[in-house]
């Protein structure tokens, strides 16, 4: 794997002569992880089904898992969906409100897309990503770029590109370094519907913000599908973002999360439970309630911008606990109603596979 560092670059066109080799292997067959605003991306040439078919190798990801192709701008959107099927209004709304930006749009797929890269589904997601990064690389390879996660399948996404070596070192052909994701949890992904809008995944764009845009219903329904069936995006079927420590997370009021937290732990010890807990919580919450555990197992956030910062570091905290040998990983959870948090939340659940309890 070659690496590239350009990192604090922003000026298009010094991008792209910088990032030119590693453009070239894209568009010709091979496996790029680049920075985007939300987390590190494994891209492939979104035309050619031999390379798609990398990804998922490289990943050990499940075949019926489909692709976001992501692209560099509204022109390559034309190689990406059926132009016999005319976008909707209110799709073309969200594009221009949204794109360059952290929304992946259910599309018409067209036919030069490469099977792989929505299996079974006659959409596609499709995103324009919001990094100066990303956006080169694409540009410069001249083709969309079908980009999942830059991780193993099922591990915690990757928000910096030393989690990519972790994951995937000997795998992939080239990893672009353009430094820490500044979002920190995947794209929402949205599904346009005769009478309402489904978020399928939540994330950066939220509920609240698509329904500014567009005059129809928006319902969270990123638990809803068949699972004998082919899921229609990313993260809906499969045990997602889980490191090797057991995730658990409690939300509601402070003072019963404290309780229920040391509860737990308590229960640990008198069952000879040989624990090493760590702790995610906010920074009051840690003062107020006398947390101490050592400080490599414990994340005090701030309390003000607690959500944000949970959906920034979320990913990279659960990793460098597995480095400091937690077995059980504490949350103090948001409200999952509104905002970032129904993205914080989705991601937790799936990481602590349903170890979510409400407290108050």
């Amino acid at each position: 794997m070659q690496r590239l560092t350009v990192a604090g670059i922003r000026h298009e066109a010094q991008l792209r002569e910088m990032l030119r080799e590693p453009a070239q292997s894209l568009r010709r067959g091979g496996l790029v992880a680049f920075p985007t605003e939300t987390v590190y991306g494994l891209g492939a040439n979104a035309l050619e089904e031999e390379a798609v078919r990398r990804i998922f190798a490289a990943k050990e990801r499940p075949r019926d898992n489909p692709l976001i192709v992501h692209i560099a701008d509204d022109d390559q959107l034309r190689d990406v969906i059926d132009e016999n099927q005319p976008l909707h209004e209110d799709a073309v709304r969200l594009m221009r409100a949204f794109w360059p930006g952290p929304l992946t749009l259910l599309l018409p797929a067209g036919a030069r897309l490469a099977p792989s890269v929505h299996p079974g589904q006659p959409l596609v997601g499709v995103r324009m990503p919001d990094h100066p990064v990303a956006r080169a690389l694409i540009a410069e390879a001249g083709v969309p770029v079908a980009a999942p996660s830059a991780n193993r399948s099922g591990r915690p996404s990757p928000t910096t590109a030393d989690d990519v070596v972790a994951d995937l070192d000997g795998r992939i052909d080239w990893l672009v370094d353009g430094g820490p994701c500044p979002i920190g949890v995947e794209s929402t992904v949205l599904l346009l519907e005769p009478d309402c809008a489904r978020i399928l995944r939540p994330g950066g764009v939220t509920q609240e913000m698509i329904a500014s845009v567009i005059d129809r219903p928006v319902l969270y329904a990123a638990d809803v599908f068949d699972v004998a069936s082919a899921p229609l995006a990313p993260g809906m079927k499969y045990r997602h973002y889980a490191p090797n420590a057991r995730v658990h997370v409690w939300w509601g009021e402070p003072e019963a999360i404290d309780e229920a937290m040391r509860a737990f732990l308590l229960e640990a010890v008198q069952d000879d439970d040989l624990m090493v807990p760590a702790l995610i919580a906010p920074d009051d919450f840690v003062r107020r309630f006398g947390w101490a555990l050592s400080d490599e197992r414990q994340a005090a956030l701030p309390a003000d911008t607690y959500a944000e910062e949970l959906a920034r570091h979320l990913y990279r905290l659960l990793r460098a606990f597995d480095g400091a040998g937690a077995t059980d990983v504490l949350v103090h959870g948001v409200d999952p109603t509104h905002g970032v948090g129904a993205a914080v939340m989705n991601r937790l659940y799936k990481a602590a596979a349903g170890r979510v309890r409400w407290v108050g």
